[in-house]
């Protein structure tokens, strides 16, 4: 009985010795696609460093892809069935990523069982990267939503950063209008006929632009005519300015302006450049709705995933790489955050002294570990497969209303042109 017992526990030991080493593949190549030398290619390759000390055997070919030059690559080849051409991993945008999916089925590689443990990200980036309740991407970059404040233009109409913290857009009204009345400046800007800010905001309730069947959610989304009013008010009090393009919206709080910005965290990358102003910036969280039920301080604004294509040669592979890399290692994150600000959505890395080191910009603030907190407080919303399409109408809607078209007519509008692209 000994004897086959001890046969039994070598056999065990051998079959976990094959499935470690049955990646460990001779001179096998991953190729990836993305954009950005700066960010996404300098994480990639930085990635590929860490995972050569796994598996030596294993080439990670990192090219670079504009974002709308590899949806027109995948598209084009996907719809002839030409996938010969196509990388191993590819970066996808995430209000891209579910329609994808839904349009090409059999393209991506389903992460589901494949090890990577998704609980370990942020909750409402696993719900962008996932479809009929599979896994396909491994959630990377934050674009959880900071309220930038410059706290020496606040400190002129007696305020600290902890009075815009924790706190209802009706208090940032208020507030604001003092900041206004003091100093001569409103604490934001907006693109003109552009709904970035507006689904900042709506996202922050619980609520988005589909209900939970994927239907569109516009015309008698109460929370969205809320979201609108407000944005009506902050313009009318002058606690927002509209600005006619993207190089104007940066612009206004670098040259000050406007006293902060309200976006996505990756909007940190445009505040530090301007030196002169080190240390009169801070962050918080965003205002939430007082009156909407469930409403929270936290959104998100952009970010994209690493998908693996069913067509790879290699896709376990593949799944591998991104599992001790993106899914499995704080030692990369620590180390692609000093240069290139590429702030995670991985939670264990918000525990690493990297993310927990006072930013001097900010006045020795912890920045990143408090974004990598207000990641993990995001609501979850259904984005959708038209999420563009829907995005689009209500922009459009915006600029209607903001001329002076009655609400519920530009949202009617809105919704049929949305199910028309639907149908």
């Amino acid at each position: 009985m000994k004897k086959k017992l001890t046969v039994l526990f070598l056999m065990l030991m051998m079959l976990a010795g094959f499935s470690t080493l049955s990646f460990a593949q001779e001179n096998a190549t991953i190729t990836v696609w993305c954009w950005d030398p700066n960010f996404n290619i300098y994480a990639m390759e930085k990635a590929a460093d860490i995972y050569k000390d796994i598996n030596p055997n294993v080439t990670v070919d990192v090219q670079e892809v504009a974002w709308e030059d590899i949806q027109t690559r995948l598209s084009t080849s996907l719809s002839a069935n030409q996938t010969k051409d196509l990388p191993d991993i590819v970066l996808m945008q995430d209000n891209a990523l579910i329609k994808n999916v839904s349009s090409f089925p059999d393209a991506f590689y389903d992460l589901s069982d494949s090890g990577i443990n998704f609980d370990k990200f942020a909750d409402f980036k696993v719900e962008l990267t996932t479809v009929d309740g599979r896994n396909y991407g491994v959630p990377f970059d934050n674009g959880a939503a900071i309220n930038a404040m410059r706290v020496d233009v606040l400190e002129e109409a007696g305020y600290t950063i902890d009075d815009f913290t924790d706190i209802t857009w009706k208090e940032f009204i208020e507030k604001g209008s003092k900041v206004r009345e003091k100093t001569g400046k409103p604490l934001l800007s907006a693109i003109a006929g552009e709904s970035d800010l507006l689904m900042v905001m709506l996202q922050s309730t619980g609520n988005w632009l589909f209900d939970s069947n994927g239907e569109p959610y516009i015309t008698e989304n109460e929370a969205l005519k809320e979201v609108i009013r407000v944005y009506q008010e902050l313009l009318k009090k002058k606690i927002l300015v509209e600005v006619n393009d993207w190089d104007q919206y940066i612009s206004s709080f670098q040259s000050g302006t406007v006293a902060g910005t309200m976006n996505g965290a990756w909007i940190i990358g445009s505040i530090v450049p301007v030196e002169e102003q080190a240390g009169d910036w801070r962050i918080t969280n965003i205002p939430r709705f007082g009156s909407i039920e469930g409403a929270t301080n936290y959104s998100s604004q952009g970010g994209s995933s690493w998908m693996v294509m069913a067509s790879s040669k290699n896709p376990e592979l593949a799944a591998d790489f991104l599992n001790q890399t993106f899914a499995g290692s704080k030692e990369l994150y620590e180390t692609i955050l000093p240069s290139s600000g590429a702030l995670a959505t991985y939670l264990p890395a918000g525990d690493s002294e990297v993310y927990n080191e006072p930013h001097p910009y900010f006045g020795g603030q912890k920045i990143y570990s408090d974004i990598t907190d207000f990641a993990s407080r995001v609501p979850r919303v259904k984005y959708g497969i038209y999420n563009y399409e829907a995005r689009d109408a209500v922009s459009t809607a915006i600029t209607q209303i903001m001329q002076g078209q009655n609400i519920m007519d530009a949202l009617n509008e809105a919704q049929s042109t949305v199910e028309f692209q639907m149908w």
